[in-house]
């Protein structure tokens, strides 16, 4: 099978890669390093001649709703209708546990890029993943001061190698819609979680300090709500590979 990744040389997008290769597929790399523009479209007709199925894992780090919806607005139709030219049988999408119970300018962009993958003409799944095991480390790298003022909430982080290998494993089969949410295997605090990685040494020594926010993020708004898969891997086994 042969399978283009968009966003293939980001965190996920690298961990797809090496899922594919494993799997015994072939694969091809969206992405502007690899000659390919999702927002201006240019190169992905050609990236995407014999492709059986794509999978979009492609990201933009911003918090403004507008840079957000703006990004997965244009690369999802652009990806969407190049798909649709090439004939690919299957497109997946990575898609956030939570996006339609809590309000942020990023997961409206989220929304609207599954909108889009739903409205579209090829046949397709949305598989929602909760937060990475990266995702404290991540908070910490966006927060400036001698303290660290981390959201009080629930995660229930998965191993984003885990979230590559069921990508893989979906776009090799039928197209489901909406698959079950993919989850972690243990409920963790997110403040604490950010404790536990400045204490690795791994990244700047300083308070954590958990800030209560208001509405769902709050009241378990990111964790899933029904039955899904799974993931092994722990925080804990996760940030073993990280203490010096």
């Amino acid at each position: 099978m042969k399978v283009a990744v968009a966003g293939g040389t980001g965190l996920t997008g690298r961990h797809v890669i090496e899922a594919l290769s494993a799997a015994g597929h072939e694969s091809v790399v969206l992405a502007r390093s690899a000659g390919v523009d999702l927002v201006t479209g240019a190169g992905l007709d050609a990236a995407l001649s014999g492709v059986d199925a794509t999978i979009d894992v492609s990201n933009v780090t911003t918090v403004r709703r507008a840079a957000a919806v703006g990004f997965f607005e244009r690369a999802g139709r652009q990806l969407l209708g190049a798909a649709a030219r090439a004939g690919v049988r299957h497109h997946v999408a990575l898609s956030i546990v939570g996006i339609d119970r809590v309000s942020t300018g990023y997961y409206e962009g989220k929304l609207r890029q599954e909108e889009i993958v739903r409205d579209g003409a090829v046949p397709w799944t949305v598989l929602r993943a909760t937060q990475f095991h990266e995702f404290a480390e991540q908070i910490l790298e966006r927060l400036p001061g001698p303290v660290a003022v981390v959201p009080r909430l629930k995660v229930q982080p998965v191993a984003v190698r885990e979230v590559a290998e069921t990508l893989v494993a979906i776009a090799a089969g039928e197209p489901l819609k909406a698959a079950p949410d993919l989850a972690g295997p243990r409920v963790e605090s997110l403040a604490d979680m950010a404790r536990r990685l400045v204490r690795t040494g791994t990244v700047r020594r300083r308070p954590v300090l958990p800030l209560w926010l208001p509405g769902p993020m709050a009241h378990g708004g990111l964790l899933p709500t029904g039955p899904g898969p799974r993931g092994t891997q722990t925080f804990e086994q996760w940030l073993q590979g990280r203490r010096r």
